[in-house]
């Protein structure tokens, strides 16, 4: 199977349908962000372990949960969870040069290793950061927020990190919410139900 297999692959499932998107999976090869013993699976629409008790997600939950976040060129995105880097590179290639994805990892390895897998694309425009804290990026605010480990609960300072308009996309327990920012400020929320997710580390 090749990288262009899965992604027909997922289209023909129906959940990867908007034309940037697809171009984002295309350019961006799964098997790069994979280790080397699970090479073989790299193109199988399932989770792989990366070491440290996280996985890279099934194609399938990445690409439902991109197409929810719905990121547009020169957006600015924050990324929690990086991993080993896949939905950063697939974020920073969507949103294209004029963009800009804040990866951050609070595994020390994992964020060594998914710097290492992006130096295959050194066009991307991605910041790799460890986070002092849930609140080490106040002040900042994004156009999108992506998490892609389960928490229990919406956090606060993300909703606050958002722009009006803006969304953010979050695993809680075993749901995926997206959370869209309204114009006066409220918060609108949407439930998809049944997908697994590892927990989200803080620290």
């Amino acid at each position: 199977m090749t990288n262009k297999e899965l992604v027909k692959n997922l289209q023909y499932k129906g959940v990867l349908k908007t034309a940037s998107i697809i171009k984002g999976f295309e350019n961006i090869d799964r098997k790069d962000f994979v280790l080397k013993k699970y090479q073989n699976e790299a193109y199988e629409d399932i989770p792989l372990p990366i070491g440290y008790g996280q996985t890279i997600s099934q194609p399938y939950t990445v690409a439902f949960m991109l197409e929810l976040l719905n990121p547009k060129t020169g957006d600015k995105v924050l990324d929690i969870g990086s991993g080993s880097g896949y939905s950063s590179a697939l974020l920073a290639e969507i949103v294209g040069e004029s963009g800009k994805v804040e990866a951050r990892e609070i595994i020390g390895d994992l964020l060594k290793q998914a710097k290492e897998n992006i130096k295959k694309y050194p066009y991307l425009n991605i910041n790799f950061s460890f986070p002092q804290d849930d609140t080490s990026q106040e002040g900042q605010i994004y156009d999108r927020i992506l998490v892609s480990a389960a928490a229990d609960k919406i956090p606060n300072y993300l909703t606050k990190q958002l722009k009006t308009k803006g969304k953010l996309v979050i695993p809680i327990n075993n749901s995926i919410y997206k959370i869209t920012k309204k114009e006066d400020n409220s918060i609108e929320k949407q439930e998809f139900y049944g997908f697994s997710f590892v927990a989200l580390i803080n620290n």
